[in-house]
């Protein structure tokens, strides 16, 4: 299948499905649940990092690129994972976490060790910046996860990079051997089967030489840090010596940039067909903003109209042609949940009143948009944020060292940065998947190692195996009516209201096909749509969430229309 045809589906394996009873997901615990992903009708799965780590990003700080973390099982486990994962006819993509390293990893133990030592250039060193005060950091930047974005090693008296935690110093892309080893390390597991990378922060790669100072008024601006000088080099090298060796299909092997700091003008420069880089890219332009100062001065959530914009932008975008580069045809990953946003469901929907709607209408919109899916695991269950009600409760190192900056220190309350963390805290997306009512639930016989959500006991696989009219069974019937439809893999994307408040309205059309998503995202009935030339007629609906097929739209009601031979 091609990548442009497929749905993803994200596993965060440290809280999919425990086999062991240690409190952690694990690899064997992913195995026996491949059933249940074909059975959902989704064709890629993406894995959060599985290599070894010490956690201080919950694997996001690899120690060893070439070797399973010990928790979640061995070398052999994973095997046996590929293995099952291709029987069933789906394909395994793991994250791509390149920008930084752990500061256990071997390179960085022995770059420390001496400005001499041949893995020195592996990383980012600079001497001490002379001021009147004394001594400082090279420049004022500043980590995504709080504090100076340098930290002073005592060892050669020089300050390394790390634009995320302490523990995650950021690789040395400038240097040749750095870029082999990595390239090195991405045909091991390539020619083990994987099918391909989603790509960790890839835009950040390349860093500007002469580290300058934020610019004037971008203080902390992490975008700033995207789109470096030598991003377009280092990726064409990295698609000629390694991903563009392998795929299927005409088609490299399955590369997914995560494009933080990329702008929509600047997509079809990573994705287009001609660039030679990635297949496709996912940007963060309706992400939950959650800079430091956020935890205490939350953004307000995005609008309808601002949601409509931003695909619309996008959409265009990836359509039209660089007038320098001629960049065109480009492809993007599309999502409203992921690993590092709070439950979609608790952002866009309405637990209270609407929860099964709200999940359902998601799911329309998603799954019927241009562009490849990505599903995260226990949206197809309507999972919601989980109420955390201490500090203690929290794993995410973003939120403790949020806390020490912002309540730690006095400046403010602990109240308001509680309130706010329950509402944009990564933890939300990470509590375990509910798979039954059992202890924990059914995630694990033993003490899970963050906590599970109350509501597991009414929200959860077992309970909606049981009912044709559940959340599961709904995403079920339209992933697989989604196989069939070509118009919802390669057709048009037009939206036919971009001004109405509370009704999303949109066509996805190819050749004499064209099918229609009316989505209502609010809480209120709103009237039915009328737009010239579209029939929204019941003898043409092909797909709803109710069964409700009136002249008025039920709150967060969804429909499909088809229409034919224009």
């Amino acid at each position: 299948m091609n990548y442009k045809d497929a749905v993803i589906y994200q596993i965060y394996p440290r809280s999919f499905a425990d086999s062991n009873g240690d409190g952690i997901g694990d690899l064997p615990g992913i195995l026996a649940k491949l059933d249940y992903l074909a059975e959902l009708g989704v064709d890629i799965l993406w894995l959060s990092p599985i290599f070894d780590s010490p956690n201080a990003d919950n694997g996001y700080d690899v120690s060893d690129y070439e070797a399973i973390m010990p928790e979640f099982g061995t070398m052999a486990d994973f095997d046996n994972l590929l293995a099952g994962v291709h029987q069933r006819g789906m394909r395994l993509i793991l994250d791509l976490v390149v920008n930084h390293s752990s500061d256990e990893h071997r390179w960085f133990q022995e770059s420390r060790k001496s400005k001499d030592n041949p893995y020195r250039d592996y990383y980012i060193w600079r001497k001490p910046k002379l001021t009147a005060e004394g001594p400082a950091e090279p420049n004022n930047w500043q980590s995504i996860f709080s504090g100076p974005a340098w930290a002073f090693d005592e060892t050669t008296g020089e300050y390394y990079l790390h634009l995320f935690a302490t523990k995650q110093p950021d690789l040395n892309w400038e240097h040749p051997p750095l870029r082999e080893a990595i390239y090195k390390m991405m045909r091991f597991w390539l020619d083990k089967g994987v099918d391909g990378f989603r790509m960790d922060v890839i835009p950040f790669l390349s860093k500007d030489q002469t580290f300058p100072d934020y610019p004037a008024g971008r203080f902390g601006d992490s975008s700033v840090h995207a789109n470096g000088p030598r991003i377009h080099e280092f990726l064409q090298e990295m698609n000629r010596e390694v991903l563009s060796q392998y795929g299927q299909d005409g088609e490299s092997c399955i590369s997914i940039g995560e494009g933080i700091g990329v702008t929509a003008d600047l997509a079809n420069l990573y994705v287009g067909k001609n660039r030679h880089e990635l297949n496709m890219i996912y940007h963060f332009d309706h992400a939950v903003p959650r800079d430091e100062y956020r935890f205490i001065d939350p953004a307000p959530e995005f609008t309808l109209l601002e949601l409509k914009a931003i695909f619309a932008k996008w959409n265009v975008a990836l359509g039209s042609v660089d007038p320098v580069t001629q960049a065109t045809g480009g492809w993007q990953n599309i999502y409203f949940g992921n690993h590092d946003n709070p439950r979609c469901l608790s952002r866009f929907g309405d637990t209270e009143r609407y929860w099964y709607e709200s999940a359902t209408m998601l799911a329309t919109v998603l799954l019927t948009q241009r562009g490849t899916p990505n599903i995260y695991q226990g949206d197809e269950i309507g999972m919601t944020n989980c109420t955390f009600d201490s500090i203690d409760e929290y794993d995410d190192i973003q939120v403790r060292n949020a806390w020490q900056a912002l309540v730690a220190s006095g400046k403010h309350s602990p109240e308001v940065f509680l309130a706010t963390s329950n509402r944009i805290a990564r933890d939300h997306a990470r509590t375990p998947m509910q798979w039954s009512d059992a202890p924990n639930a059914g995630f694990t016989t033993g003490e899970p190692w963050l906590k599970v959500n109350p509501n597991y006991t009414a929200i959860n696989v077992d309970e909606q195996e049981a009912r044709p009219d559940s959340v599961l069974q709904f995403y079920r019937k339209l992933l697989h009516w989604r196989k069939q439809i070509p118009a919802l893999h390669e057709g048009s994307y037009r939206d036919l209201l971009p001004d109405h408040p509370s009704v999303w309205v949109f066509e996805r059309k190819l050749n004499k096909v064209a099918f229609y998503t009316v989505a209502n995202f609010s809480g209120e009935p709103v009237p039915m749509p009328s737009i010239p030339d579209v029939l929204f007629s019941n003898d043409r609906l092909v797909l709803a969430n109710l069964s409700n097929q009136g002249t008025t739209l039920h709150p967060f009601e969804a429909r499909v229309y088809e229409q034919t031979n224009f």
